[in-house]
């Protein structure tokens, strides 16, 4: 028989009105290092917050960011937004290392100033039995406009359960 490997309630992330994370800032960052090390083991991302409804993560500049023009290149938000909601997402059901992004949507709204770390500041929309929708919002740090905004899907595997 299969089954979600969450329950409604934990899948949403409540209990009542009151968020409940499945993970911490801690636990995820034990998971990610031993789970995802390409993407997080460099040290140039940290996750400052995670509470099961939103994150925040900062990218810490580096050259290797820049596209010509001295602007924060496309590839490097689209990473950080789909790492940001895999984190929000995460800290929401608990590590369920096989969700995978189905879609990812950018709107590059503004140049990325160099020399600036990167926010992405993501927020799950809807959490469902097998699908999670949500957004992310990029910023430059110290300003509050907006570099880019995501929209994003992830597909939530089920767990076979005897």
């Amino acid at each position: 028989m299969y089954e979600p490997n969450v329950t409604s309630r934990e899948r949403r992330g409540q209990a009542g009105n009151m968020a409940i994370a499945k993970m911490t800032v801690a636990d995820l960052e034990t998971f990610l290092r031993r789970e995802f090390p390409q993407a997080f083991s460099a040290g140039d991302i940290e996750i400052e917050a995670a509470d099961g409804v939103s994150c925040q993560l900062r990218q810490r500049y580096g050259d290797q960011m820049l596209r010509p023009g001295g602007t924060i290149s496309g590839p490097t938000l689209m990473a950080l937004a789909d790492f940001a909601m895999y984190v929000v997402l995460l800290s929401a059901i608990g590590p369920v290392g096989l969700a995978v992004t189905t879609n990812l949507n950018i709107n590059f709204l503004r140049k990325g100033v160099a020399g600036q770390d990167v926010l992405a500041v993501a927020r799950i929309l809807k959490l469902g039995k097998r699908l999670a929708v949500g957004e992310v919002n990029l910023m430059s740090d110290g300003s509050p406009e907006p570099i880019a905004h995501v929209t994003a899907t992830y597909s939530i595997p089920v767990v076979e359960r005897n």
